[in-house]
């Protein structure tokens, strides 16, 4: 079947495969060749491999788009970034994740780029910070306080002031928000999180909705040489056969943690995309097709926070999010984090697929 006749969780799993033929293999091959013979269109290992390409048909398929994949998140973010001309008007978020505003914050303390601070919550000004503006980046839903823009609107409003959009959906995974059916221009993914799903593999993903910017984004990897590595190729996409189920795991999790955080007596405020007091409830239910596995909760002071992350022994003290291990850190404790007003008391906690009754015990006994 054509992958858009299928559902994104079969797409998943049979998308990237090799053709069937009589003793071929039904997994794609790790290809280790930097190298390869004259006249075809991939001479060198700078260009990818068939591990690659096998990752990335199977990731434009399920975002709905054209993916490159790079050898970071971050690489796939700076080759956005510094690919646009200097002077350029970048329209960002108050608050998002802190190494692209860091990043942001580099192009202009070397004159490359000039940004422009918005409430993305706030459509209205949003939109009017549009004018004149080269690049709209917007994360949903938004890294650690889980806000969650009106895409739709946005995308619509950066099309008419002909702003290229981009969206960086790693929290939400493509299981939970395809931003190109929506109107957005760029999709991006830190494949090392939900996509690959174990915490083995860094790799990034920009995925675009007109072949031609696909292009664009694909010259610039072979320029800077951001190419991602066979073995973390093949890791990921074996990963992201499995993304739905583990998915539908940490979703579960997350919704009874987050309701028990929200009753315990030390935890001060809960931020879940499954609230039904969520401020962008309405919006959540229009745009998102799971709650996600990120619960971020406030305590009443820095030092119960940082003992309840020192405390807990079957979730991880630990940074990043997204693998089948349960992990917890205090995001307000790093300065970019703070510079962007998070709460110095906001634990995030990254659920994965564990029991969740092991995971309350050991929770609530390091909360205790």
């Amino acid at each position: 079947m054509h992958p858009e006749a299928l559902r994104p969780e079969s797409v998943l799993v049979s998308a990237g495969r090799p053709e069937r033929h009589p003793d071929e293999p039904m997994n794609q091959p790790v290809v280790l060749s930097s190298t390869f013979h004259a006249g075809g269109d991939r001479p060198y290992g700078r260009e990818g491999n068939d591990t690659i390409t096998a990752l990335e048909t199977a990731l434009g398929a399920l975002d709905g788009g054209t993916a490159t994949t790079f050898s970071s998140g971050m690489a796939a973010s700076t080759a956005l970034i510094e690919g646009l001309p200097v002077g350029s008007v970048v329209v960002l978020p108050s608050s998002f994740f802190n190494y692209h505003r860091t990043l942001l914050d580099e192009q202009v303390r070397l004159g490359r780029l000039s940004l422009r601070i918005v409430d993305i919550l706030d459509t209205e000004a949003t939109t009017a910070g549009l004018d004149g503006a080269s690049l709209l980046w917007l994360e949903l839903p938004t890294n650690p306080m889980l806000a969650v823009p009106d895409l739709p609107a946005l995308a619509a409003a950066a099309r008419t002031h002909g702003v290229v959009s981009v969206v960086d959906a790693t929290l939400a995974t493509p299981l939970g928000i395809r931003p190109l059916e929506h109107g957005v221009d760029i999709v991006m993914h830190s494949a090392t999180k939900w996509i690959a799903g174990h915490s083995d593999l860094v790799m990034g993903v920009l995925t675009a909705r007109d072949e031609k910017a696909a292009q664009r984004i694909r010259n610039r990897r072979t320029l800077t040489g951001a190419v991602p590595g066979a073995l973390e190729g093949y890791l990921a996409l074996r990963g992201l056969r499995t993304l739905a189920v583990r998915l539908e795991r940490a979703c579960a999790n997350a919704a009874v943690l987050a309701e028990r955080l929200d009753a315990h007596p030390a935890v001060r405020t809960v931020h879940y995309l499954g609230r039904p007091d969520h401020p962008q409830a309405d919006r959540i239910a229009m745009l998102l097709d799971n709650h996600g596995g990120l619960v971020s909760f406030e305590l009443e002071s820095v030092e119960r926070a940082d003992r309840l992350c020192a405390a807990v022994r079957l979730i991880s003290h630990a940074t990043s999010l997204g693998g089948v291990e349960s992990l917890i850190e205090r995001r307000g404790g790093y300065p970019g984090e703070a510079a962007q007003g998070t709460p110095a008391t906001l634990v995030r906690l990254s659920v994965g697929i564990e029991h969740v009754e092991d995971l309350w015990t050991d929770l609530a006994r390091a909360l205790g």
